[in-house]
């Protein structure tokens, strides 16, 4: 049988029946996968009974799903884009559409826990409308800012900011990942009362515990998505300037991202195997590739989505592994304030300066214990997860006195 949590905090879910609905989850890598596999089990540890409505994982992630006894995984076929992601309009209406009728069919549903995209929200309230249910949002990223800060139409950013709003106020609660994102909820809809739950990184899985890969010859590591918000290209122009200092210096990364093609061009130009392209992996072989890097990397484009956090930081510094932050926002602010490697500016001569510092010196065994360290006290996922669990009781609580009143 599972751990359970006292008796005070399973009351709220006792009999009741709780689905979480998204495009991803584990055993498909990804931070939302984690997050959301976190919640499954902090619910179902409360006592309730969890059903996950999700897509049919890529190629190549059959495994099974860790510690999932009890919780049952409904999974549907979805296109995907030629890198494998269920991602563009198409992708996720062959998602969404099929979600529409499966939710609305399933017997014994009392809340619906939905992760973006806003599409997956549309229909989700819809469903909830009809079934006179309660839904909660997970709103990991603010989609609508995020597409404001890349180069997309802007009916596209209006469509999109129409569809957020929509799913945001139709819930019976809002968690948020951060104090800033709860307050550009609240800007953007003042009657909103989004419940902070904060961010983390699953530290079972992410430690300095492990095998880790051949760190021979020195390799810095993008781990994740490389999307037009995070702006890797700049440690691709960084990299020119080290390889003229360490002409054995490697650059790794480990994901997919819209920026993969111009990564794989600009790559072109240095000696081959230099520059390594490794396509998503689970977490447990992205921590192996982490534990190996003298340092990686993590940034977010200068006037992007600076309320956006790149949580692979999370999953390099619970390995013990400093992290490179070039960039605005609230990951330079944590990078700075937690003295996790090095916080620079979105600019390749100073990315190119704390790349051959990471390389040269011995800021790794120095810092490796303290960052871990940091990361199990104080950013750990199953804590966020007790939190989200809470809210979402208190959520299906308050609408079961409503629907009394």
């Amino acid at each position: 049988m599972s751990p359970r949590t006292d008796r005070g905090s399973a009351l709220a879910f006792e009999g009741r029946s709780v689905v979480v609905a998204s495009r991803i989850y584990l055993p498909e890598p990804g931070a939302a996968s984690l997050r959301l596999a976190a919640l499954s089990r902090a619910l179902r540890n409360a006592g309730a009974r969890v059903t996950v409505v999700t897509s049919t994982p890529p190629a190549g992630y059959a495994q099974p799903v860790a510690d999932h006894g009890e919780i049952q995984i409904r999974r549907m076929r979805v296109l995907r884009d030629r890198l494998g992601y269920v991602r563009g309009y198409v992708q996720y209406m062959s998602f969404d559409v099929p979600l529409f009728f499966r939710l609305l069919l399933m017997r014994n549903i009392d809340a619906i826990i939905v992760e973006p995209p806003p599409t997956t929200g549309l229909v989700v309230r819809l469903v909830c409308a009809l079934r006179r249910i309660p839904y909660i949002y997970y709103a990991a990223d603010l989609w609508a800012d995020a597409v404001e800060s890349t180069n997309s139409p802007r009916i596209v950013a209006r469509v999109v900011r129409a569809l957020e709003s929509f799913s945001l106020r139709g819930a019976a609660a809002v968690l948020s990942v951060s104090a800033p994102v709860t307050e550009r909820l609240i800007e953007l809809d003042s009657g909103l009362s989004p419940v902070t739950i904060g961010n983390g990184v699953d530290t079972t899985v992410f430690s300095p515990h492990g095998t880790r890969q051949d760190a021979e010859p020195a390799y810095l590591l993008y781990a994740g998505t490389a999307s037009e918000v995070h702006g890797a290209t700049v440690f691709m122009d960084a990299f020119q300037r080290v390889r003229e200092s360490i002409l054995t210096a490697r650059l790794v990364f480990v994901g997919q991202g819209a920026e993969r093609d111009e990564l794989e061009t600009a790559a072109k130009r240095f000696p081959e195997g230099a520059v390594i392209f490794v396509s998503r992996v689970p977490p447990e072989e992205a921590a192996r590739w982490i534990r190996g890097a003298r340092a990686t990397l993590a940034s977010v484009r200068p006037g992007a989505y600076t309320i956006g956090f790149p949580t692979k930081i999370f999953a390099s510094i619970a390995c013990g592994v400093p992290v490179i932050y070039a960039g605005e926002g609230i990951g330079r602010d944590f990078a700075t304030n937690n003295n996790i490697g090095w916080a620079v500016d979105y600019s390749a001569p100073q990315v190119a300066d704390a790349m051959i510092s990471a390389l040269t010196g011995d800021y790794l065994h120095a810092h490796g214990d303290r960052l871990a360290a940091l990361a199990r006290e104080e950013l750990s996922l199953s804590a966020v997860a007790a939190r989200a669990s809470d809210a979402v009781g208190n959520a299906i609580a308050q609408s079961r006195k409503g629907s009394v009143g």
